[in-house]
């Protein structure tokens, strides 16, 4: 095998309006490398995936990937055939090995035939045979290992009709069932459970092949990941090791990066010192002196575009009474999700809650909102609550207008609570900084897309929290600014419970519900 499997020398790439966010990166790929990418929202992870899936072939400088190597891409948003069904379309991914079987089974009936030509039989039959090797154990029982890992719908149901967590889930298990060379992934764990992340992540150490790998859950990265690959101000910067490993080395670099800026800074206040006072006389000098003032003004040094805090306007105060639920119970048709379900959130309590797809959590979430009624027991809520919900579909934004319109409506100053701020003001404290407001939001990543969704639930000044699924797509430092939300709420995520530090955990299982410190 070749000494890489992929390479890039000068890769640059430009999106309107003439922002560049990839920038002379120049890497090699080792043959089965596991890589983790990571970079702040819209910083081009998404594109430099694209790129090396052969999808977007607009850019600058190369990218060239080992002659026959077979890539595998999984999009946030994969493309599967909506009249299919979910069997249908995972056995997508195993395609040429069915095909060859099948095939095979024709060329053993092939050889009964009277004027059966042996030598071509034979010779066909050793390619089919290859075929079937090259792709390992891909048979009935691999298939429904997969499925039920990743917690696949019913066989016979209709991709059509699926959920957008589904269609991720069914498109991943088609990915993995093909067995590429090389697997680019974008945002893998999303709808996924946690036990669906482990089989993921015992899947990913045993395949053979490369994988790059988009994904801000920091344990899966630390789990899984060989290098970390950081997105940083269009530059790419490798670093070996996991996402632990990757932490110290960042924050070494980044104080050395930050001891450079202070002795630019110094030298630069000498220059403008020397230029003040400088004598009219020594002209030759004197253009040489302002000459060095340039350079060191003109320096590019760009400050990291993190987001360090999420801003959580002040809610009205809870009383003692949040959430509470009495032997709860709550079936559809047949199925029984939550039976005998009782506890109670405290205010100011965060509670993460876990379990498989398919336990019941969105159903608490509804039960919590009041867009399900129990079969039977109480749902208590506080006199003083006030719910804001962030969903996972983010269907509230419009992706037709800027940043700034959807969430101001147009206006300079906006309400928040009991006060007033200037909406670019607020738009800032979410990350969307100068010419980020303008962007229109179909035109978002998902992270950025995430972080818009959570600053215009926010804006609804709520002091209860409802957060489902809100680490999708969300990049590190924004995680971080979720752990930190102040106890003016009750924060209640939805399956977040490897990324965001919980103090309690409610797991649901078969209808057995428990609710424990974390």
């Amino acid at each position: 095998m070749a000494q890489y499997v992929y390479t890039m020398n000068r890769l640059g790439k430009i999106v309107p309006p003439k922002r560049q966010i990839l920038k002379d990166i120049s890497l090699s790929f080792f043959p089965g490398a596991k890589i983790g990418v990571l970079g702040t929202n819209g910083s081009g992870k998404s594109t430099l995936l694209k790129i090396m899936a052969g999808i977007d072939k607009e850019y600058e400088g190369e990218a060239t990937a080992m002659p026959g190597l077979r890539i595998g891409y999984l999009p946030q948003e994969p493309k599967l055939r909506p009249e299919q069904t979910v069997r249908e379309a995972v056995e997508g991914g195993m395609e040429e090995v069915l095909t060859a079987k099948a095939r095979l089974e024709e060329v053993y009936a092939a050889y009964a035939e009277p004027d059966a030509d042996f030598d071509a039989l034979a010779a066909e039959q050793g390619q089919l045979e290859a075929i079937i090797a090259a792709q390992g154990d891909a048979g009935e029982h691999q298939l429904e290992i997969a499925a039920d890992a990743l917690r696949l719908p019913p066989w016979d149901a209709v991709i059509d009709k699926l959920s957008g967590g589904e269609k991720r889930r069914v498109a991943l298990c088609q990915l993995l069932l093909s067995k590429p060379d090389m697997l680019l992934l974008d945002e893998p764990t999303n709808h996924l459970d946690a036990e669906s992340v482990d089989w993921l992540e015992q899947y990913l150490a045993r395949f053979s092949g490369t994988v790059v790998a988009i994904t801000h859950d920091r344990y899966f990265l630390d789990n899984a990941a060989e290098w970390i690959l950081e997105l940083d101000r269009g530059v790419g910067i490798p670093y070996k090791g996991n996402y632990s490993t990757w932490l110290e080395q960042k924050e070494a670099r980044l104080e050395q990066e930050q001891r450079t800026e202070d002795a630019r800074t110094k030298a630069m206040k000498k220059e403008l010192e020397w230029a003040r006072s400088n004598p009219k006389g020594r002209q030759a000098k004197s253009k040489a002196r302002l000459q060095r003032f340039e350079e060191l003004s003109d320096y590019e040094y760009q400050r990291r575009n993190e987001t360090n805090e999420i801003f959580i306007p002040v809610g009205e105060r809870l009383g003692h009474e949040v959430i509470e639920f009495e032997n709860v119970s709550k079936s559809f048709g047949d199925r029984l999700l939550i039976d005998n379900l009782s506890f109670k959130v405290p205010a100011g309590a965060i509670v993460g809650i876990i379990g498989p797809n398919g336990a019941g959590k969105s159903t608490l979430f509804k039960l919590i909102a009041g867009k399900e009624q129990p079969d039977s027991g109480t749902v208590k809520i506080g006199k003083t609550v006030k719910m804001a919900f962030v969903d996972q579909h983010r269907d509230e934004l419009t992706d037709n207008k800027t940043v700034w319109e959807d969430v101001s409506g147009g206006l300079d100053m906006i309400n928040i609570g009991k006060f007033q701020m200037a909406s670019r003001a607020y738009c800032g404290r979410f990350n969307f900084n100068g010419s980020d407001q303008q962007k229109k939001v179909g035109m978002l990543s998902g992270g950025e897309r995430g972080r818009l969704h959570l600053a215009k639930t926010l804006l609804q000044g709520g002091n209860v929290l409802l957060l489902d699924e809100p680490s999708n797509d969300l990049d590190v430092e924004t995680l971080r600014a979720l752990e930190d939300l102040p106890r003016n709420a009750a924060a209640l995520p939805d399956v977040v419970e490897r990324n965001l530090l919980l103090e309690a955990v409610a797991v649901l299982r078969e209808q057995q519900h428990q609710l424990a410190d974390a």
